[in-house]
């Protein structure tokens, strides 16, 4: 720590927090969660405002980032007032992450309420295969979601893309077109060893960023970029569109050196890591000193140490990891 930024012990700083605002969701995607699902009981997830107590701590130690995720962060009543709240930090750069399902309705009041960007989760263009990855989901909901997101002026969109082979590979090329057509940026996922599932075979359906890649340059060609969203992926440009195409690699391509991103799950939890169980308990500092932030701070400093130099994932489908992506907010 030097000066009042957070520094880990392999000096690299954090500056971007992804705040997870509830473990619930209206989707129960098949590498997410399980399908029937157990949820945190309402005493154990942090409030609103101890939610916005965590982030403009997190500020002042200088953080200039922030994610709100989930499970679904829409599910969570009155988020709306937890986004003014934040907006209000003075962020460089304030997002959300969202299955698409609410954001029809929803785009336009966060757009006003202070939100620069979004990320909208989408797996599938056909709409039993959608039902299927999602388990619940209605495709038509997420479109229209997205040319709402589109309608209200966002700083940025970007569509996020799980892969996983025999399920959606086939279909990388029709969703490139879509991006193109959208107008929006796209980046395509490896499926992450969270959470015991029982749906299908992860390590055979992972799908590498590389073999993405070769599907796509049979269409486009590719072109590296220095383009740094300030997250994990590393983005590539085609010739013919601003579109900008991401690949985030947690198996193929570690990208634990630069990273920045530090984790509060929704029951208060301070993740130092997706792929570890290296963890701070905010909730009980914040209930302790519910009118002192100098506790609150201290706690986040002290918890950089337990930042790992990586994480560890496997791609022979083994799970590290017991916590669904839901309770972690990706």
């Amino acid at each position: 720590m030097s000066g009042n930024r957070l520094t880990d012990r392999f000096g690299r700083t954090v500056s971007y927090v992804r705040l997870s605002v509830t473990d619930r969701c209206d989707f129960r995607c098949v590498y997410c969660m399980s399908e029937d699902m157990t949820f945190l009981p309402k005493a154990q997830i942090l409030t609103l405002e101890e939610i916005a107590r965590v982030a403009r701590n997190f500020v002042s130690l200088g953080a200039e980032k922030i994610r709100l995720t989930g499970g679904e962060p829409l599910v969570r009543n009155n988020v709306l007032e937890l986004v003014e709240e934040i907006g209000g930090y003075g962020l460089r750069d304030f997002a959300l992450t969202t299955n698409g399902n609410r954001l029809a309705s929803m785009a336009q009041p966060l757009r006003e309420a202070g939100l620069h960007r979004v990320n909208i989760s989408l797996d599938s263009l056909d709409p039993s295969r959608f039902r299927e990855l999602s388990r619940t989901g209605r495709l038509e909901n997420v479109l229209d979601g997205i040319d709402a997101a589109r309608e209200a002026g966002f700083d940025g969109i970007k569509l996020n893309v799980v892969v996983i082979k025999g399920r959606n590979d086939d279909e990388v090329p029709e969703l490139i077109e879509f991006a193109r057509r959208k107008r929006i940026d796209i980046s395509f996922i490896e499926e992450m060893p969270l959470g015991e599932i029982s749906e299908h075979d992860r390590g055979l359906g992972l799908c590498t960023s590389d073999e993405v890649r070769d599907i796509i340059s049979k269409h486009h060609e590719l072109i590296p970029t220095t383009d740094d969203s300030g997250g994990p992926a590393r983005y590539y440009r085609m010739p013919d569109s601003p579109v900008r195409v991401g690949f985030i690699s947690p198996h193929s391509h570690n990208f634990c050196a630069s990273c920045n991103r530090v984790r509060v799950t929704a029951e208060g939890r301070l993740l130092l890591c997706l792929g570890n169980e290296h963890s701070m308990d905010l909730r009980r500092v914040l209930r302790a000193h519910p009118d002192n932030d100098d506790p609150v701070r201290q706690a986040i400093i002290g918890a950089m140490d337990l930042k790992p130099e990586r994480h560890h994932f496997s791609a022979d489908g083994d799970v590290q990891i017991l916590r669904f992506m839901n309770m972690t907010g990706g």
